[in-house]
């Protein structure tokens, strides 16, 4: 059998690992490194060398894109689907766990997963029962705590709180109600796919006997991003026999803020004996002085497994770096730069502002809008957090399972039927007392008239309208049974009615659901076991909801924070606000390991470049309304000065200069003119104005111009492209 195909166009590192000898192994894979190619080049060597079943092969992931990005690059190389593999995140496989074996993990056939959303509106009806004070005990906060302690695998009886702890008892006792609402109306939350999993394998001996003779091969891609269940879900499952192969990188570890452990990497070497570290570090992404800033600033680590990223593709351009007066002078210079970079034929999209802090984007947003430039905040609203498409699935949840309370809250009164605040804690004492769901207790209550007439008109009313939709519906097509619901509900007249005199129309989004809908195709798994449609398609909705959003149509700037940013790569990339105290955040130097992980933030955003990278901080912010002097950000001293282009190393008035041919960004020499105080000139965005200070001389030559309309800005001269007026 020729096999050659598998390793034709990987480097000795890549060949290595994708063709080693059955074992555990870590793939230290560097940014830009190959790691998915390895990854799904490994899976086809497991089949077509070593003769693995697919049906043997499981692999995890950690976004559903990066899954279907495997799966068909895996049928690519094998020329036929990977059927039989499961291939998803840990959350979409346990999923499929639960489903398969609902019995065994104690939850009704037909349980519904919660969103992030629905699971904080529980907390919130669990903190009324409990008469906390929101102030003193967010439920933000509560949902934080609880889905932590699942990440951890601690249910309420592992936990102790602390002699005098008033907080934490208030949290356990929260913690305990909220998970006996889920037990009564067959919910389960995003951490409890995995914990109830885990302790499904666990504590049914001949199931886990099963699975690990099934999966000889795990095989685990972003393995510094596991938490302490992940991990724990992995060793359980290979057991003694199996045999692990995992892909991460210690040095591009920046989720410990929501239960990641980077350690999960140095662990894996000591609990899976015999296991080798592959080191992947040429990169294909970029130049070679910003992959020697990126393992410069990351060297400063301790307590890493080390790796050096290098390049075929030479040196690059010098990383810029910009030392502004204010964030409306950094905004003014960046956009600036983008402006000739769109200029000499570059594409908008290509260029990437990346920030610490999601408050940043304001003044590059407005700098941006005064442009007219287009621009995409990344990780915005996404599709099925839309409150439209959560309420239109909050119907569809109860038609599929009517004990779902939080569906039933969601869906009770919207659009608003004449069901009161005062009818619903009714509905809900009464559910507390019998020990049931709250659509029974509304049930109950109608059935022996115990709530006044009006409101048992209306309560009656909703629970004929979902019971008449299931009757109507039940024979249809999934996107003609949640159009049905859309306009049997009153959604869509509802939402037509909102966006009268709004620019977006929220009921192209409930189109859009149903065209969704009309492509959703069950898994073979799913149509195996009979699964509903209905109930397969709002599996998929619930674990959907978080994933990255489509990429807009028109040509436009990324702004996105520095853990948005990580997985993708741009031309020209922006990092902004190197200051300290922003970035690092004040907070790493307060808690142990934050200073580090931090570094590796700074670490991936760097790496996120290919041609082009610029730095630049601010002099003063504006903080809480005053201005505040700002200190460069230590990781800048981290990078070989060698490395750096100042554009304005020092502050410098002149009363007048010429400007010499236009040197640094690596674009072609232009000439720009002599400007003086006073002289009238043009921009060919802000319009007409005059020049009322100057700056600098040469590249770093700078220009503040009073426009007519526009106000006062400074300028770059060197990519202002300002002309005699």
């Amino acid at each position: 059998m020729d096999v050659s195909h598998l390793l034709d166009g990987l480097n000795p590192a890549q060949r290595e690992a994708v063709s080693a000898p059955p074992g555990h192994y870590l793939v230290l894979a560097g940014a830009g490194s190959g790691k998915t190619r390895v990854l799904t080049h490994r899976i086809a060597w497991l089949h077509e060398v070593f003769g693995v079943p697919l049906h043997g092969i499981l692999a995890v992931t950690f976004t559903n894109k990066a899954a279907g990005e495997m799966r068909a690059r895996i049928a690519a190389q094998l020329g036929a689907a990977p059927r039989g593999a499961w291939i998803g995140t840990f959350h979409g496989l346990a999923h499929r766990l639960l489903r398969l074996h609902w019995q065994e993990a104690k939850l009704p056939e037909g349980f519904q997963v919660l969103d992030a959303d629905d699971q904080l509106r529980l907390v919130k009806q669990v903190a009324r029962q409990l008469e906390l004070d929101d102030g003193q005990f967010p439920p933000r906060q509560i949902a934080w705590w609880i889905n932590a302690q699942k990440d951890e695998g601690r249910r309420p009886q592992h936990i102790q709180p602390a002699p005098h702890d008033p907080w934490g008892d208030v949290l356990l006792r929260a913690y305990t109600e909220y998970q006996a609402r889920c037990e009564r109306a067959g919910l389960v939350d995003f951490a409890e796919l995995l914990l109830r999993a885990h302790e499904l394998l666990r504590d049914t001996p001949a199931l886990l006997a099963h699975y690990r003779h099934r999966f000889g091969q795990i095989l685990v891609d972003e393995f510094q991003d596991t938490n302490a269940i992940q991990y724990g879900f992995v060793r359980l499952l290979a057991g003694s026999e199996g045999q692990v192969f995992v892909v991460g990188d210690d040095d591009q570890a920046i989720y410990g803020w929501r239960g990641a452990k980077v350690e999960n990497v140095q662990r894996f070497l000591r609990d899976f004996a015999g296991a080798q570290t592959i080191r992947l570090e040429q990169n294909y992404r970029s130049s070679g002085n910003i992959l020697s800033a990126a393992n410069a600033v990351i060297a400063h680590n301790d307590d890493r497994l080390g790796k050096k990223l290098w390049t075929e593709a030479g040196e690059g351009d010098a990383i810029d770096l910009y030392a502004a007066f204010n964030e409306i002078d950094e905004a003014t210079y960046v956009v600036d730069r983008i402006a000739q970079w769109v200029r000499d034929g570059g594409s908008r999209s290509d260029a990437a502002i990346l920030y610490r802090s999601n408050a940043q984007s304001r003044a590059f947003e407005e700098e941006l809008l005064k442009r007219q430039m287009p621009y995409r905040v990344y990780g915005g609203m996404r599709f099925f957090e839309r409150a439209e498409i959560k309420d239109a699935l909050a119907y569809l949840r109860l038609l599929a399972n009517r004990d779902d309370d939080a569906a039933f809250e969601r869906a009770v009164n919207t659009p608003a039927r004449g069901i009161g605040e005062r009818t619903l804690e009714e509905v809900r004492r009464s559910a507390r007392e019998h020990g049931e769901s709250l659509w029974r207790a509304a049930v109950r209550l109608c059935r022996h008239a115990v709530l006044a007439a009006r409101a048992r008109n209306a309560v009656a009313g909703f629970l004929a309208l979902i019971d008449g939709l299931d009757g109507e519906s039940g024979e249809l097509p999934l996107a003609d049974k949640i159009d049905h619901a859309l306009l049997r509900s009153g959604l869509r007249l509802h939402y037509e009615k909102e966006s009268q005199g709004q620019l977006d129309s929220r009921t192209d989004n409930l189109d859009e659901l149903v065209s969704v809908a009309s492509r959703f195709v069950r898994s073979d798994e799913e149509d195996a076991a009979a699964m509903p449609e209905l109930v397969a398609f709002l599996g998929y909705a619930a674990l959907e909801a978080g994933e990255g959003q489509a990429q807009a149509d028109e040509d436009g700037v990324q702004l996105m924070t520095l853990h948005s940013a990580k997985g993708l790569e741009f031309p020209l990339v922006f990092l902004v606000g190197w200051e300290d105290g922003l970035f690092p955040n004040a907070r790493s130097k307060e808690e142990p390991g934050r200073l580090a992980e931090e570094r590796r933030l700074a670490y991936v955003g760097i790496t996120r470049a290919r041609q082009q990278l610029v730095l630049s901080h601010a002099e003063t912010r504006r903080i809480y309304g005053s201005d505040v002097y700002c200190r460069p950000s230590p990781f800048l001293r981290e990078i070989p000065p060698a490395l750096l282009r100042e554009i304005r190393p020092k502050p410098k008035s002149a009363m007048a200069f010429t400007t010499p041919a236009r040197r640094d960004a690596g674009h072609a020499a232009l000439e720009t003119p002599p400007l003086r105080l006073g002289a009238n000139v043009r921009h060919p965005t802000f319009g007409s104005g005059f020049v009322t200070d100057v700056e600098g001389s040469g590249a770093h030559a700078r220009v503040q111009v009073n426009f007519d309309e526009a106000g006062s800005k400074w300028l770059v001269l060197a990519y202002a492209n300002l002309s005699p007026a």
